[in-house]
């Protein structure tokens, strides 16, 4: 029996870790009196095991692997979970069964990747709440597409009205992911992700662009009224209904070390093993929220994580209306406001409470400051280290706009990033904790498996390596070419190499839309060509003379 304790207490700690956010708060407490009830239940482990055994996806599962080892956990008041490990030295979880203890019914029974991975079984509000529901993600839709559609004139669709249906396309992936159906929901994200690959990539090389102004159906006024009204329904949705997923509760774990000289990589708790997997960057960005709001050591509300999402989400929107300003003036900075409060997916990510939009902000922020070699090299650093992805768009904003940088500026770009860099490395050098950031960090996001991306479910390697290599090229390519570019290029770059980079993905989830989103929004917007202003003589003409 001994045996049998030591051996599972070490594989149900692997379960453990490898587990998402989704599954139950209750951790499994193995049983080891087979044949007496433990406290507080009916069953005993033995019926239980026998009830679990009998389901008929547990007779399928056991059939095809009739020495698999069986394991009985209560999983808190009135829950047992039956596990099905493989023999060998490297036993691996085969079969996990829920058992309703006042029934004796099998509630629910899962295999093959859906064991280790909880994220994958569509337990209903695991990620985004309430904002899953129709009757809030179908408003968001129409809502996000409502001021570009031709009223007027109901048969000219144009390719806008197709990169908003792409756009929005990704929500059948979606309601096939909520319904456990990843066989379906991970390929279908696929062809959207390319589309809008080469269209941005087209409008880089100005190709594509439309020919005439956009012309919205919606007076800007009045979607500068909607953003304030959906900010007020965001902010309150994700104060009352939205959960703190794991990788926003490691954004308070590391800000807390932070503030308390922790080594910031390694010996973090059981309960989110994994979450020193990020970038220094992104816990630095939780210390604010950490020291106005607090944190209790434990996984509760934690309110920091709410005010930091809330922070960067209100801070991109912010970014979007600036940015769109600087390039055609308000009209433009309110429609992409306007676009980014009503996209659903920028509110399913603000609703888990993701460090993604943090992403998406530092991007926005070197478009800002396009114009700045050194701002650039601070701003890409900063993302770069963030999230290691966003080290695609080095290349990018090393050449900026326009021609070719000059020498000086080439200088002053590498000098800010590598200043940056090492500034923001500092507490890790200093701690001697480098090792530890390389294998919790890029070692372990480089080899960690995951069934949400066609590699990771189908595995197909070869071709994983093949668009990984397209995707290096992409970003490099992009420091040369096109010869001459614009915010639009600029903007359209960005987010077709951050669309590559997420194709060759072996981890690819829903919340990584917005890494792109603001590019493409930006991109497909303000393509279209200026107003053609009348000059003041003809408009001069058109105004009766005074009696």
């Amino acid at each position: 029996m001994a045996r049998r304790f030591s051996r599972v207490s070490i594989l149900a700690a692997l379960v453990l870790g490898a587990a998402a956010p989704a599954a139950s708060a209750d951790s499994p407490t193995l049983v080891t009196q087979l044949n007496k009830p433990p406290t507080g239940f009916r069953l005993t482990a033995t019926q239980v095991e026998r009830i679990a055994a009998a389901d008929p996806r547990s007779r399928a599962e056991l059939g095809r692997h009739p020495r698999a080892i069986p394991y009985e956990y209560t999983r808190g008041a009135g829950q047992w979970q039956v596990s099905w490990f493989s023999r060998g030295r490297t036993q691996r979880e085969l079969l996990e069964v829920y058992v309703d203890d006042g029934s004796g019914s099998v509630t629910e029974a899962w295999t093959g990747y859906q064991v280790a991975w909880s994220m994958a079984r569509g337990y209903s509000g695991a990620f985004g709440r309430r904002v899953n529901a129709l009757y809030v993600w179908l408003p968001l839709c129409a809502l996000f597409i409502l001021p570009f559609l031709p009223w007027r004139r109901p048969r000219r669709f144009t390719l806008l009205h197709l990169d908003l249906l792409a756009l929005l396309a990704f929500s059948v992936s979606l309601a096939f992911f909520n319904h456990a159906r990843i066989g379906l929901s991970v390929p279908l994200v696929y062809p959207f992700l390319t589309y809008l690959l080469v269209r941005l990539l087209l409008l880089s090389f100005g190709r594509g662009r439309p020919r005439e102004p956009l012309r919205l159906a919606i007076p800007a006024p009045w979607l500068g009224v909607a953003v304030v009204f959906l900010v007020g329904f965001r902010v309150g949705l994700n104060v009352v209904d939205s959960n703190v997923i794991d990788v926003s509760y490691a954004g308070v774990i590391g800000a807390d070390k932070l503030l308390h000289g922790k080594h910031l990589y390694g010996h973090w708790p059981q309960d989110n093993a994994y979450g020193d997997t990020y970038g220094p960057v992104n816990y630095y960005a939780y210390v604010p929220s950490r020291l106005i709001f607090g944190w209790s050591g434990s996984w509760d509300d934690l309110p920091a994580a709410h005010a930091a999402a809330l922070a960067f989400d209100l801070l991109t929107l912010l970014g979007l209306y600036v940015l769109g300003r600087r390039i055609r003036g308000p009209t433009l900075g309110t429609t992409l406001a306007y676009a980014w409060a009503a996209y659903p997916f920028t509110l399913f990510t603000l609703e888990s409470n993701s460090n993604d939009t943090l992403v998406a902000l530092l991007i926005v922020a070197a478009l800002l400051v396009a114009t700045s070699a050194t701002a650039r090299g601070v701003t890409v650093a900063l993302g770069g280290l963030t999230k290691f992805a966003s080290f695609a768009l080095g290349p990018l904003f090393l050449r900026g706009l326009g021609g070719w940088p000059r020498r000086r500026e080439l200088i002053a770009y590498l000098a800010a990033f590598a200043v940056t860099a090492l500034v923001v490395m500092l507490p890790v050098l200093i701690d001697g904790n480098l090792s530890t950031f390389w294998r919790h960090t890029i070692s372990y996001q480089a080899t960690r498996p995951s069934p949400f991306s066609i590699w990771g479910l189908w595995g197909f390697h070869v071709e994983q390596r093949l668009v990984q290599g397209l995707a290096v090229a992409l970003a490099v390519a992009a420091a040369f070419v096109p010869r001459r570019r614009g915010p639009v290029e600029l903007a359209a770059l960005a987010g077709a190499i951050m669309i590559a980079v997420e194709l060759s993905l072996t981890h690819w989830f829903y919340l990584y839309i917005v890494w792109f989103f603001p590019m493409a929004m930006v991109a497909l917007l303000a393509a279209h060509p200026e107003p053609v202003r009348e000059p003041a003589v003809e408009r001069a003409m058109l105004v009766p003379a005074a009696a």
